[in-house]
């Protein structure tokens, strides 16, 4: 053990002279330790929001996606493009395109999807988000469709429903250009958890989108499941440079880039504004620091005169910081840490399913942001002993013995 240490001990566990520098050590230490357990429980219950957004958006689309005319061969050359990497663990062919969806006196503006059932649940989690009906009927060129659970209550359209489907790609007729209509039947409805998907999708068969749409080449192009999903950035990085610039290629995270982008911002705010807490907690740290140079003032003489040297000094109150700012920071994150196993097992806020698609509040603490706040809390306190320890290096000792 250093000397500068030992000393800082022995002075945190001498009788102080009054109780006004116990409390304000206790306000110190239960400051760090308030502010350290709220930015943990934050920051926790952040991710846990974040983890389930991204969870239900990677269930409802691919990790990468192929975008762009397919005709004149590109079909099967990206297809071999995508097969070639082997990161990618399945791939699906699909055509996307906009429609309107018209039920009894309603219409709405849709996203319809075209999928073969058999590969499209290879490259996502779509089968397991049905609610009710069926996906048998969505194969081959047959007029089934499966609506997002909101889409069909807004539109108040249910399995067994026919519904019609006005395509933007107008027929040529001796009359003049007419809209292309269908009727399709409802053959299920489903709930990926995420509302802009299950408020304005639809799904067909891949033959009767392509059809309906009359998309070149039978496909609107390919989604792709990897084998790692931090690997779609650099994937579609990639596959973009391999494939040309005719096509575009886009990870999951590059297609909700402004989603993501809101969230890492929320998230970095409420770190800079939880600090805060922790930073008033350090003054109050410095306060205490520097009533104890003054109380120790005579000891520190002492000390000077005994041969200690000023840094030696400025190490002793350095230490005696790092210690209060230490055991607050780890009494905080017991502390968040109990608070976020409370809010996991015993959740004190019912969310409505129906808005939040989830019943509890979700926690998710990782080991990043354990050490981000830990560093970043002591590193703070070590800042607001700074000023007290150089104050107490700077002491003559000949009048701290005489005057101490």
């Amino acid at each position: 053990m250093s000397f500068e240490l030992f000393v800082a001990r022995r002075y945190l566990k001498t009788k102080r002279k009054g109780l006004f520098t116990l409390v304000t050590t206790s306000i110190g230490v239960a400051g760090v330790t308030v502010g350290v357990a709220a930015l943990l429980t934050t920051l926790s219950v952040m991710n846990g929001f974040q983890t389930d957004i991204r969870k239900k958006i990677v269930g409802a689309q691919a990790h990468v996606v192929v975008l762009g005319r397919m005709d004149g061969g590109r079909l099967e050359k990206t297809r071999a493009a995508l097969l070639e990497r082997k990161e990618v663990a399945a791939v699906a062919p699909f055509v996307l395109g906009q429609a309107i969806i018209t039920y009894a006196d309603r219409s709405m503006g849709i996203v319809l999807k075209g999928l073969d059932p058999a590969q499209e649940f290879k490259v996502n989690d779509l089968a397991r988000t049905l609610t009710a009906g069926s996906w048998a009927g969505v194969a081959g060129g047959t007029t089934s469709i499966v609506l997002g659970e909101e889409l069909a209550r807004n539109l108040g359209a249910w399995v067994g429903d026919d519904v019609v489907l006005v395509s933007p790609q107008g027929l040529s007729t001796p009359l003049g250009l007419m809209p292309a209509l269908r009727r399709f039947r409802v053959a299920g409805t489903l709930k990926t958890g995420y509302y802009e998907y299950d408020s304005a999708t639809a799904y067909v068969s891949l033959e009767a989108a392509s059809a309906f749409l009359k998309v070149p080449g039978g496909a609107s192009g390919f989604g792709a499941r990897l084998t790692d999903l931090t690997l779609a950035d650099k994937t579609a990085a990639a596959l973009q440079a391999r494939l040309g610039f005719e096509v575009a290629v886009r990870s999951f995270s590059q297609m909700n880039r402004t989603l993501f982008a809101a969230l890492k911002l929320e998230k970095a705010v409420m770190f800079i504004i939880l600090t805060l807490i922790i930073l008033v907690a350090s003054l109050n740290i410095a306060s205490n620091l520097i009533l104890m140079g003054t109380e120790k003032l005579r000891d520190v003489g002492l000390l000077m005169a005994m041969g200690a040297t000023p840094r030696q000094i400025r190490r002793i109150f350095l230490w005696v910081g790092f210690i209060i700012g230490g055991v607050g920071v780890g009494a905080g994150l017991l502390l968040g840490l109990g608070l976020c196993w409370i809010i996991h097992r015993y959740p004190p806020v019912e969310l409505p399913a129906d808005i939040y698609y989830l019943s509890r509040v979700p926690v998710d603490v990782t080991a990043g942001d354990v050490a981000s706040i830990a560093l970043c809390a002591l590193a703070l306190t070590l800042l607001a002993s700074l000023y007290p320890a150089w104050r107490a290096a700077k002491t003559d000792p000949v009048e701290a013995i005489h005057y101490g």
